[in-house]
């Protein structure tokens, strides 16, 4: 045996060894026909999978957020109508519908092919990847990145802020991203960013700071502001899911001051605290009567 082919059986069986240790990667998902997707992250590339149980919360499920549901629901029809529609942010505290709507959507239109794809905050560097590999697909695709939000230092959001509209290549008619968040322009809002903004001849000019966190927020379309509920928009959401499940009871108002107790113990009035409660609530008496 000569030294090469020796050399070539030692390379052989080196690479078996290293081959144990290297995890196999998931084959992804290439067709799309509507549904729920995740992108994946692997090394310099990445995978779309199937999320095979995603949540099945509609439209009608989600109460006292009208406004909100209409325009973003007449925005995603122009979408899959294949006509002009915007990339949509929907900003405001948790628990105030802006994710489950936004699954609520899919679960509208994913019949009619519309497909969500979530994207994590980790992986918006490949947002541009994304896209390229979407782009000649004859499919509908909303990229979902939930509860974005960047730290003043965060070189992160450049990347979805050229993809939205800061690029030389204009974006697919074909892809839109609806984004969530706690935050309204995304960045934080520091009272010291207002220190170096100036009024020349009565105008106020806002200083680069100020600038450059309304930027990325701006170039959404759509911006859909989601507020706390009231103490009647929590009782109705109460109401409705109490419906929902099928719960019956002679003495609603005891129902009531329960939930009141379990927002006020679980520090908010919101639509997914009102959800908990009821199951909780009915969950507990459906035990008791078996």
């Amino acid at each position: 045996m000569s030294e090469t082919d020796s050399l070539l059986k030692r390379l052989d069986s080196l690479l078996d060894k290293i081959d144990l240790f290297i995890p196999d990667v998931p084959k992804g998902i290439t067709e799309f026909n509507g549904g729920a997707f995740r992108w994946q992250s692997y090394g310099h590339s990445g995978l779309f999978h199937e999320i095979k149980h995603a949540t099945k919360i509609t439209l009608s499920d989600l109460q006292c957020i009208k406004r909100q549901k209409e325009k973003i629901d007449v925005n995603t029809q122009q979408f899959l109508a294949n006509l002009p529609a915007n990339n949509v942010l929907l900003w405001g505290p948790k628990g105030t519908g802006k994710s489950s709507l936004i699954k609520a959507l899919l679960n509208e239109y994913k019949d009619k092919g519309l497909n969500l794809i979530e994207v994590e905050k980790n992986d918006l560097g490949d947002l541009r990847n994304i896209i390229e590999k979407l782009s000649n697909k004859k499919a509908h695709f909303i990229l979902y990145c939930d509860d974005l939000s960047f730290e003043a230092d965060d070189p992160s959001y450049k990347a979805i802020k050229v993809v939205l509209d800061g690029s030389l290549s204009q974006a697919p008619d074909n892809i839109l991203i609806y984004a969530t968040s706690n935050r309204r322009h995304l960045l934080p809002e520091m009272m010291s960013d207002n220190v170096a903004s100036q009024n020349i001849h009565g105008e106020l000019h806002l200083n680069e700071a100020i600038e450059e966190k309304l930027s990325l927020s701006e170039r959404f379309g759509v911006w859909l502001a989601f507020h706390p509920f009231d103490q009647q928009q929590y009782l109705a959401i109460v109401d409705y899911w109490l419906r929902k499940l099928d719960y019956q009871t002679s003495d609603i108002d005891i129902v009531r001051k329960a939930s009141l107790k379990w927002a006020l113990e679980h520090g908010s009035r919101s639509g997914r605290s009102a959800w908990q409660f009821t199951q909780d609530w009915v969950g507990q008496h459906q035990l008791k009567n078996k």
